[in-house]
């Protein structure tokens, strides 16, 4: 999807996110759909939401940054009538035993992350995981 035109790739994510209300897991389906995307050094600045791109420019841009990975899988879920309800925060943290750091997605109780191709309970995720900031996504419908 990401290798076509700007209108073709609006309609191929369109079709992408038609798919995820019937998909039987679509979050694992959203981060495979993010795998192909056009990867960049980091593109978007994760500290200051008021730089972030909308759904719109960020496909427009077609340029993923770690950080616009995990945003392009918020905007996807968010964008359907199935995660319509959901609670959408991300997440900048840092796993202080192993110092990485993390751009994590939570969506309601579950976690997604572009540094990893699980699902994870939010209780389930390391106590060593510290969340420096939490972004509350405003609703898209």
């Amino acid at each position: 999807m990401f290798e076509k035109s700007f209108e073709a790739r609006m309609s191929a994510w369109r079709k992408f996110r038609d798919s995820l209300e019937s998909s039987d897991d679509p979050l694992k389906d959203v981060i495979s759909f993010y795998k192909s995307a056009p990867y960049v050094s980091m593109h978007t600045d994760p500290w200051d939401q008021k730089t972030w791109p909308g759904p719109w420019q960020l496909l427009h841009e077609n340029r993923y940054c770690e950080f616009a990975i995990v945003l392009g899988m918020c905007y996807s879920l968010q964008l359907t009538n199935r995660f319509n309800h959901s609670n959408f925060e991300i997440h900048i943290s840092t796993n202080n035993e192993k110092s990485e750091s993390y751009y994590l997605l939570y969506i309601d109780d579950l976690v997604i992350g572009h540094n990893t191709d699980s699902v994870i309970e939010k209780r389930n995720l390391p106590d060593a995981l510290y969340s420096q900031r939490i972004y509350q996504m405003p609703v898209l419908h």
